[in-house]
């Protein structure tokens, strides 16, 4: 039964996954794991979305992006004492603040790039300004204590320093629809040891190939290990998606496997 604007209308899964800009298999996972099941069948058993499966998608899509995970997002729909207007007011307040960080995450970036091109240093208030007690430079310099005698390092320095505004943003582009694709395809519950997991930890390896060095398939499960031991390294990834810098891990591991390595 429907009630409300648009009842009676009900729309196709391929409608819906169109609507959205989701995979049907991304619904049809949300469907096995009761986070939105459809509110009718048709005659064949095909799936059909009401404009309150609809609605309820729209929230569950909200706090994806905001990286909550599947099993907080049902509790926090399904709780029975929330009220819907709340639930988009937190939404509102969650992504004002998102946007307000990513802002001024991306002004600085902005800065400490137009910065480096000129050969300008930046103050110490400008690199602390956004990231707090976390120094900018700490990477720069445990990179060199750890790999500073190496051949890679030496390389990656070379390619770095011939690079332009443009070849950052370029690389930025890259790194973010590749972690869009291996976001859906964890949303999609992918394993780490299928094919299409381990196509995405190839090509992986061939950024950093492409970018910074020769990445053989041997250091690149050393650089797998690391992204799940080092904290820092972890946040970065789970920040695409909770759980995504152990399931590469094993994808990297996976892929190495299946290319004798």
């Amino acid at each position: 039964m429907r009630t409300g604007k648009g009842a009676g209308v009900s729309y196709s899964v391929g409608r819906v996954a169109g609507f959205a800009g989701v995979t049907v298999r991304t619904l049809h996972h949300y469907d096995e794991i009761g986070l939105l099941a459809p509110s009718e069948r048709s005659h064949a058993g095909h799936r059909r979305y009401s404009d309150a499966d609809l609605d309820r998608l729209q929230r569950i899509l909200f706090y994806r992006e905001l990286g909550f995970p599947l099993e907080e997002v049902a509790v926090l729909l399904d709780d029975p004492e929330a009220d819907p207007r709340e639930h988009l007011r937190r939404q509102h307040r969650l992504l004002t603040d998102r946007i307000e960080k990513l802002q001024m995450m991306a002004a600085a970036v902005e800065r400490a790039m137009e910065a480096s091109k000129m050969g300008i240093n930046l103050t110490p208030e400008e690199k602390f300004e956004v990231f707090g007690d976390k120094d900018p430079e700490q990477y720069a310099e445990e990179a060199e204590q750890r790999w500073g005698g190496t051949e890679a390092y030496a390389e990656s320095q070379r390619r770095v320093a011939r690079y332009t505004k443009d070849d950052w943003q370029r690389m930025q582009d890259e790194v973010k629809d590749w972690g869009e694709r291996y976001e859906a395809l964890m949303e999609a519950g992918e394993p780490a040891t299928g094919e299409r997991a381990m196509d995405l930890a190839e090509e992986h390896r061939q950024h950093i190939t492409g970018w910074y060095y020769e990445c053989s398939y041997e250091m690149h499960r050393g650089l797998a290990e690391m992204y799940v031991a080092d904290e820092r390294f972890k946040t970065f990834y789970d920040s695409m998606r909770p759980g995504l810098a152990e399931h590469l891990r094993d994808a990297i591991v996976a892929n190495a496997a299946r290319h004798g390595q």
